[in-house]
């Protein structure tokens, strides 16, 4: 088995994406490359709501094979070629084939075989790319790519990887001689509180890619399909909530800025990691998430920019995580898909399960030494 297929079900599915744009970065390179189509059509003017402003709302795809990161083998490259592009794509579309991966890793024990049990039926990552022929999500810095840890954070994240609380990984199956003593060391997608994709900000991942937006004359609702998390964002100019008021998802305050809705989120949880970091397998031990929310703020652009597309860029500032604050842009698609409940709590037999599972390990491991 390749280190490949070794790591992709300890990390997790929604890492699988972050693999595709490993397995693609040897893609062809051409010389030329046409300039990014502009993000705006040409004349466009945004619907309006009863209260005069962009009308946002609707039902919103936010999935893209075009990897957050530029590939290193792009070097300083922004734009892709039409044919890089659909090479490039091509290699994205067969590495994040679940069946095929499955395939491969057939000789897997069933305590592994488990963890993975998602079939291409589950998985939704899409089939396209980045109009715009973008090498990477990341807009800011200019070479694509995400800055530096601080010492800080990397310790952190060793911290995080030997458990001690308070656990901030998206997903905890899978860890090594993982033996959970209770629900406060599981996961935070295993609790239902937080999720891959589902942020805030919005990563595109495996799974459930879509949010909806709402919007009243004080509010702007954030609502995404992912761990069914609804985001209410007052637009009233009222101030933050007191520092001391933390929550999950931070607080969220908006105003318009001519046509664009700018939404800045700050008192996250110090249990919130600050992102999610693509799958790294040159440096095992910078894999997961990062960062804690005491230190995060985030600031998130709405823009709509066509009958079918908003563009949507956050800038994520957290001077305890990177050295240098770092910005994305994911075109948001219109769909007439409907969004479906992310029933979390109600169906979560997983946690029952791995709790359960390791009262059973422990019993037999003391069975074993008598």
């Amino acid at each position: 088995m390749s280190r490949v297929q070794q790591l992709l079900p300890k990390a997790g599915l929604m890492a699988a994406l972050a693999l595709s744009i490993t397995a693609c970065s040897e893609a062809k390179q051409d010389t030329e490359a046409k300039p990014a189509e502009s993000k705006k059509e040409a004349g466009y003017e945004a619907p309006r709501n009863s209260q005069g402003q962009p009308n946002l709302q609707g039902i919103w795809d936010f999935r893209t094979l075009t990897p957050l990161e530029r590939p290193k083998a792009f070097g300083d490259k922004a734009v892709f070629t039409a044919e890089e592009q659909a090479a490039f794509r091509a290699k994205a579309v067969d590495a994040t084939d679940v069946d095929k991966l499955r395939e491969k890793t057939a000789e897997t024990d069933a305590a592994t075989d488990i963890e993975g049990a998602y079939n291409n039926f589950w998985m939704d990552y899409g089939t396209t790319m980045n109009e715009d022929r973008r090498t990477s999500l990341i807009v800011e810095p200019l070479n694509g790519r995400l800055p530096k840890l601080t010492d800080e954070a990397v310790a952190r994240m060793k911290q995080d990887r030997d458990l001690t609380p308070p656990v901030r990984n998206i997903v905890s199956i899978g860890l090594a001689n993982f033996s959970p003593a209770g629900p406060e060391i599981l996961g935070l997608s295993e609790r239902c509180l937080l999720s891959f994709n589902a942020g805030p900000p919005l990563i595109p991942s495996a799974y459930n890619n879509n949010l909806r937006i709402i919007q009243t004359p004080k509010h702007v609702v954030i609502f995404t399909e992912m761990i069914h998390d609804a985001r209410i964002v007052p637009i009233d100019g009222s101030a933050h909530l007191p520092a001391e008021m933390t929550k999950w998802t931070g607080d969220s305050r908006g105003h318009w800025e001519g046509n664009t809705l700018i939404v800045e989120t700050t008192n996250f949880t110090g249990k919130t990691p600050t992102f999610q970091l693509p799958l790294n397998l040159n440096e095992p031990e910078l894999n997961g998430v990062v960062g804690t929310g005491e230190h995060f703020t985030l600031i998130e652009r709405f823009t709509r920019t066509s009958d079918s597309r908003i563009d949507y860029e956050y800038t994520v500032n957290d001077a305890s995580t990177f050295t240098k604050p770092f910005t994305a842009s994911i075109p948001l698609k219109a769909t007439d898909g409907q969004m479906f409940e992310y029933a979390c709590h109600e169906g979560n037999h997983g946690a029952a399960g791995m709790l359960s599972g390791a009262r059973q390990a422990e019993k037999e491991a003391a069975a074993a030494a008598l």
